[in-house]
This record gives structure tokens, sequence and C-alpha cells, in this order.
């Protein structure tokens, strides 16, 4: 690991461009798991998942597998999944209700928050200081644990910044995706489609706000649909459309849209694209639940929330999300050239139902395995993974708009669409996990 040090790192990120080996390497995708993974706030799940106490569900932390649990007392916490004696993972890769957790292999028990309950044969142990009462014969918690509106984070590292002050600009996205909501919060509507992916997980996330790629990459999906929405639907109001034509159309919108929509970058990697202009912002209205919002907010204040359309907001790196689509997407990393994505949809509480429906067609047609959309990124994803390990050029491009950008009144920095200032704005992230460097 010698040669992994700080100065070897650094070296790998320019202003303009990063070495093709933060793509392919596995040695710095283990360092990855461990500085990066091992130390920003990461998505575990939301408490609508375990609505009672006893309710569990099975998450990850980069490769660390932990479960998030409601105790009786109310509060979620974060696990790692692994039984105090032998060590055997306390639960598999799912979600159930449980009085308390039982290893399958020798019985300890432990209850929701952890604390053993049950050690078998506990006078064998008289003498050895693993008894009930020693900490080391708990289930272990994840250092820290924090849930801002119903999102639960995880961080394994025991100092750091609290999640509302490290989510900065990207918490307002989470406030609008809620705020939505006549009630003011969401729940899990469904369980996720999960996307295999053979590249490595960064390809996903800068191709969240990557405005250069649509009109190329998803004419075949989006570009089609337009065709035929010319043709079949020549006399219909836009606003009438299909809702699935009026999902698919504005990927293939043209440069100056994406650069209107603009995209911001906020500190420790975050970003999203649009504010105020978004792809999302030609969606025909839901009458009932406009007024609904109307009624909850004031007219004032259900405009505001309705006007604000940020697109793929990146929480870096494991959590994104769309605010008027309510869908968020989940990182789960396995290998250098191996990603899992989930697909979420969520449930604005109070809503009508036809709000949910939107949310779920519009997931089955652009984030899932076998959907319009995502196929055309998947198959970018490959042939990035394949072209980065084939000699001829060393270096990934970060060059657009290079110094071109701007600052905000909140202090982040905002371009045009097809500014790469998102890239260049995660790298200065990474930097800072993987070598110590000043936070971003």
């Amino acid at each position: 690991m010698s040669s992994y040090d700080d100065r070897y790192i650094t070296a790998l990120v320019e202003p303009d461009r990063v070495h093709r080996s933060v793509y392919t390497d596995p040695t710095l995708f283990a360092l990855e798991m461990e500085r990066l993974w091992g130390q920003a706030w990461i998505y575990v799940g939301h408490d609508s998942q375990v609505p009672a106490p006893g309710d569990y569900y099975a998450s990850a932390i980069g490769p660390q597998s932990v479960i998030m649990s409601r105790h009786r007392d109310g509060n979620v916490h974060v696990l790692f999944n692994r039984c105090a004696h032998k060590g055997a993972q306390l639960v598999g890769d799912s979600r159930g209700h449980v009085k308390a957790f039982r290893c399958c292999y020798h019985g300890w028990v432990f209850d929701t928050d952890g604390t053993v309950l049950t050690i078998p044969r506990d006078e064998g142990y008289e003498g050895t200081g693993l008894c009930k009462g020693n900490p080391l014969a708990n289930v272990q918690r994840v250092p820290r644990t924090e849930c801002y509106r119903g999102f639960v984070f995880a961080s394994l590292a025991a100092d750091g910044p609290d999640l509302r002050t490290w989510l900065g600009g990207a918490k307002a996205s989470i406030d609008n995706l809620c705020d939505r909501s006549p009630e003011g919060e969401v729940e899990i509507a469904s369980g996720p489609l999960r996307y295999l992916h053979d590249c490595n997980w960064k390809m996903f996330v800068e191709n969240l706000n990557d405005a250069m790629h649509p009109m190329v990459a998803h004419a075949s999906s989006s570009g089609t649909a337009r065709q035929i929405a010319r043709q079949a639907f020549k006399d219909v109001a836009p606003e009438d459309l299909p809702f699935e034509v009026q999902m698919l159309g504005p990927f293939t919108s043209d440069y100056k849209f994406f650069d209107q929509m603009g995209v911001t970058a906020c500190a420790y990697g975050h970003s999203y694209m649009g504010g105020t202009l978004g792809m999302e912002s030609s969606y025909s209205s839901v009458g009932p639940y406009e007024q609904g919002l109307i009624d909850a907010y004031g007219e004032t204040r259900a405009r505001e929330i309705l006007a604000t359309v940020r697109h793929n907001t990146v929480v870096y790196p494991s959590f994104t999300l769309k605010c008027a689509i309510q869908a968020i997407r989940v990182v789960r990393p396995l290998a250098v050239d191996r990603t899992v994505i989930e697909s979420w949809v969520l449930r604005l509480k109070g809503a009508p139902e036809e709000i949910t429906r939107r949310s779920i067609t519009y997931c089955n047609l652009i984030n899932s395995s076998a959907n319009l959309v995502g196929p055309d990124d998947y198959e970018a994803y490959h042939r990035l993974q394949l072209g980065l390990q084939t000699d001829g050029n060393d270096w990934v491009s970060m060059h657009r708009y290079l110094g071109r950008e701007s600052t905000t009144d909140d202090g982040d920095l905002r371009a045009i669409g097809t500014s790469d200032l998102s890239f260049r704005n995660q790298y200065r992230a990474w930097m800072h996990y993987m070598t110590g460097a000043a936070a971003p």
C-alpha cells in the first residue's frame, strides 16, 4: 500500500482531468470503501421502512452489512449485521419484524437496539468477561446515525460534521420533496427495482448531472418517443399528451434547454440541476393534488413548492433524488466494476393516488432494468468501463467551462447546465475523503 500514499492519490486528480485508474484500479476501490464510504454520511433507508418497534430493514454502508431497526422506545438504530459471538449475519438481505434478533448459529439473542439478551449456557463464560453487561457482547452500533425528515443516514466515522451541516445545499431538495406532501411527510411506497451495472459506481453518480449526454445517448428512446408523439398526437396540446410521452420527451431536449437549467455544486460533492426550470417543468398538473397543497400551505407557499424543480439531486456518494417525481436511487458498490442501483418510489402522504402512480410509471419507464431510458445509460457505462481499460490516454476530461462558475448567495457554485462543474466538485470531495484535504 506504500505506493498508494496521499501524494500518489493527489496526483490522480487535476483541476481539469482525472486519471482513468480511479475507475479501474481494485486497490483504489478498496481505499474508497475505507476512506470515502467509511467517513461520509451514507443513506441507509427511510424510517417508514421500519414503522413499528421490532421492524427491521437490512441495508449496507459500502461493503459493511448493517441493519436499520426500530426499538421499542421509538428510536431507529443502525447496527452492524454481525453476531457478537462467532460473527454470523443476524438477518439476510430482507426486511421483517422480530421481538429480538436470534443468531441462527448458536442462538445468541439480541434486543432491537443491539443489547445482548440471552447467551446460551452462559455459565461457560464465567470469568472470561464475555457476558451480559459487557458492551463487547452486544451487536455493535454504527458510530453515528441521524435522520432528516425520515431519511436515515449513518457514518462509520466517529467524528465529522453533523448530518444537517453535511447535507448543506442538498438539504433543500429533501425539504422540497417532503413539502410536496400536503402532510409534509413521505413514505416508501413499494420495494425497489434493483439494476446491476458492470461499471464503477462513480460513472452512475457522475452521469446524473451530465447534461452533455441526454440528447445523444437517449436518441433511441426519448428521440423515438418525440417522433411518435409528433405523428400520433399532432393535434394534442402538450399538457394533454400521455404522461409516458411527457416523461420521455425532455431527455432529448437541446443543449440550450439544459444550459438554461443550470447546475449547482454544493459542499461535500453534492449537486443538482435546475431550480426553477427542469425536465419535469412541463408535466401536466393534477388539479385535486394542487388544491390539496394550497389548502395545506396557502396558495403562495404551495406555488413556491411546485415551482421548485430540482432535477437529480446527488447526495454524494450514495443517494440521489428527484423532487417533482418522488423517486430516489441508492448506490451500492460491489467491486471496482460492479454496482447495484436501487430505485425506490415515494408516496406523498395526503396526496391523490394518481401522484404515486406517476412516480411508479416514471421508475418503470426510466429507472428499471427493463425500461426505455436506463439501457441507454447502461450501454454507455459498459463501454466506459471497457474503454478506460484500453491504452491510448490515461486521463478523463473535466474541462468544460472550467473557471466559469459563479458563487451563489449560499456560497455554492453555479454554472450553465453543460458545464463539468459537478464532476470537478465530486472530485474535490473525493480528494477530501481520500487524503484528508480541506473539506470542500
